[in-house]
């Protein structure tokens, strides 16, 4: 969003969204603007790194102990009769 710039003094007008009365107007200067932008582009990029951060941390949680249960499952598959492979040709005999 871009705010209205007062070409003669170079100031941004600021307008209360509560009331529109004229007391509620105020002037600042662009560079006040810009840096109160950086603080929130740098507060939002934080922000989203710490949310990569625990992102990247729960997924090398969900591998491992996905890693797990396949082996476990893989355990199960081989002690258990139902999964073992039968030679057809020596039975045929």
């Amino acid at each position: 969003m871009e705010l209205p710039l007062d070409e003669e003094d170079g100031t941004f007008t600021i307008i209360s969204l509560a009331d529109d009365s004229a007391e509620h107007l105020s002037r600042i200067p662009p560079s006040k603007v810009e840096r109160g932008h950086t603080t929130m582009m740098n507060s939002d990029m934080d922000d989203l790194s710490a949310r990569v951060d625990a992102v990247k941390e729960e997924n090398l949680k969900l591998k491992s102990e996905n890693q797990v249960l396949g082996q476990y499952i893989e355990n199960l598959m081989s002690a258990s009769s139902v999964f073992q492979t039968t030679d057809t040709k020596s039975k045929r005999k």
